[in-house]
């Protein structure tokens, strides 16, 4: 009884306001609709922000990167001083092709201890990566510069660009050789390492 009462009483108020209810919907209407328009285009400005041209530096492309054959890597140098900028770049290129090389030792031993069974695997994997580090940390006879740009900046410093490389087969054949100077290392163990050594030369060669 009293909802049908309250019912009543606002369809009664409502049709006696209705003059006024109408234009002020209607304002309403008339301003939400250009202050959604504004909301919608502050977001998407907020969401387009101008980075400024995008810049190709020297050495980026498959060419400069590791392939099959070829662990690649690239370095930036600035400096003051030329050779300092220099220097900077060569070790930076190192240090990005050591982390290729760490990153692919650490699925392929993973691989190989999971599809190989012997006694002396798990320890034979630990050696390979230990193994692995020293071999990048070295100053290697075969790892070549295949490219070098510098540029001098306005205020006299200087950045360098430098792309390294070195081929796959022989620096697995100088870890070889490097196993079999390794301190207290097993025969079993030594078995395992040239093994796989064996199996990423093949695979380096095949191409």
């Amino acid at each position: 009884m009293e909802t049908n009462l309250m019912r009543s009483l606002a369809r009664h108020w409502l049709l006696r306001n209705k003059s006024i209810l109408i234009p002020m919907i209607r304002s309403y209407k008339t301003f939400l609709f250009p202050f959604c328009l504004l909301l919608l285009g502050s977001f998407m400005s907020c969401n387009s922000i101008d980075l400024g041209q995008k810049v190709k530096e020297p050495f980026s492309g498959g060419k400069y990167e590791s392939n099959n054959r070829f662990y690649r890597g690239t370095g930036k140098g600035m400096s003051k001083i030329d050779n300092v900028a220099q220097s900077q770049a060569e070790m930076r290129a190192r240090q990005q092709l050591a982390q290729q090389v760490q990153s692919y030792f650490e699925v392929v031993t993973d691989d190989y201890q999971k599809n190989t069974s012997g006694e002396f695997v798990d320890e034979a994997m630990m050696r390979f990566e230990t193994l692995g580090r020293e071999i990048t940390s070295a100053k290697l006879a075969d790892m070549r510069v295949i490219g070098m740009e510098k540029y001098i900046q306005d205020d006299g410093s200087y950045t360098v660009y430098v792309a390294i490389e070195i081929k796959k087969s022989a620096m697995y054949r100088q870890m070889k050789k490097q196993a079999k100077l390794s301190q207290g290392i097993s025969e079993g163990e030594l078995a395992e390492i040239e093994r796989l050594l064996d199996q990423l030369i093949e695979e380096s060669e095949s191409e």
